[in-house]
């Protein structure tokens, strides 16, 4: 006997489903409303392709990069040395067109990525984005400097554009279980970690740190006051001071030493981040860019985003000094 067709369909669908095959079906966008245009500040850093291939790999998202700005830093070889191996991959795998100002990107596109690998140009090149009302993301860090950051979100307010700014270590798939509901009673003290590669004209804890210190202040939130930093046997460790009591600490591991990304004490025991063997590289955080374009409601507080920095800053000082602790007040002068 012959099945009929929507029988087939049916037993079809049920197959691909376990076979993890259709993995996208299983969370709809509805939030994706129409399509949107997506254009790129910045072509030095590799997150650029990855995120455009994420986009892709996911149409319900309904946003395609369709335009870029090659930007670059000549004094920084890690942004000079990649600009046009990027740019090739953007131009030849995804058809994307490149313009020859940020002026002229901004009327060919919906929505903004700013991938600048160099945090000192991002107030200048969020300038004509917000200018011209079109929401952005910017990529980690938002600034080289607090008082930056402070000067893109007041920018951002006078011309009543949405934006915000994140690691990809805010968005992993345990993240929101270690923020929510770690189980360990009362939160008394909080790790993040991620190793450090410093950037020419940016505090140490801006470029790769701030990996770890996202990931701090995704579980923590606002309300640093202090901190220190001080190197021990090989791991460098900035351990900041929360105004509920709370402690935070940012910490870089020895060489060959292996330690969860974020670790959580608490009144009743300890937890760890647990890591998703199938989750994609940047998928969490790219999905919230996605649905942060459609909605216009930013994942990130920006004055979170502010204070980020601030801490990034005054660890800095705090090194700088001996490992003297610094209030975060201090930055904001």
């Amino acid at each position: 006997m012959f099945m009929t067709t929507p029988r087939i369909i049916a037993l079809a669908l049920v197959s691909a489903l376990a076979a993890g095959t259709i993995a996208f079906a299983a969370e709809a966008a509805p939030w994706a409303t129409k399509q949107l245009r997506a254009g790129v500040i910045g072509t030095d850093t590799s997150h650029v392709p990855a995120f455009a291939d994420l986009f892709r790999s996911h149409p319900e998202w309904k946003i395609k990069v369709v335009a870029a700005f090659k930007g670059g830093s000549p004094d920084i070889p890690a942004s000079a040395d990649r600009i046009e191996r990027f740019a090739t991959t953007m131009r030849e795998k995804y058809q994307v067109e490149f313009v020859d100002s940020i002026e002229e990107l901004m009327t060919k596109v919906d929505v903004v990525l700013l991938q600048s690998v160099d945090g000192r140009v991002h107030l200048e090149q969020v300038r004509p984005v917000l200018k011209a009302g079109k929401r952005v993301f910017i990529d980690k860090p938002i600034a080289a400097s607090a008082k930056d950051a402070r000067q893109i979100v007041a920018l951002a307010k006078a011309s009543g554009t949405p934006f915000f700014s994140a690691s990809t270590a805010r968005f992993g798939g345990d993240m929101q279980r270690l923020r929510d509901n770690p189980g360990v009673g009362k939160v008394t003290k909080v790790q993040g970690s991620s190793s450090i590669s410093k950037l020419p004209g940016h505090p140490d804890l801006a470029f790769y740190g701030i990996h770890g210190v996202e990931s701090l202040y995704a579980v923590m939130g606002r309300g640093c006051v202090s901190v220190s930093r001080k190197m021990e046997n090989g791991a460098d460790i900035t351990t900041g001071k929360w105004k509920d009591g709370r402690i935070g600490v940012y910490y870089s591991p020895r060489k060959d030493e292996k330690v969860p990304p974020v670790q959580v004490w608490g009144t009743q025991g300890t937890t760890e981040f647990v890591r998703d063997p199938k989750a994609r590289t940047y998928e969490g955080l790219v999905r919230e860019i996605a649905e942060f374009f459609h909605t216009g409601r930013p994942p990130v507080d920006p004055a979170e985003s502010i204070e980020v920095m601030e801490f990034i800053e005054a660890a800095q000082l705090s090194h700088e000094r001996g490992g003297k602790e610094v209030l975060l007040q201090e930055t904001r002068r």
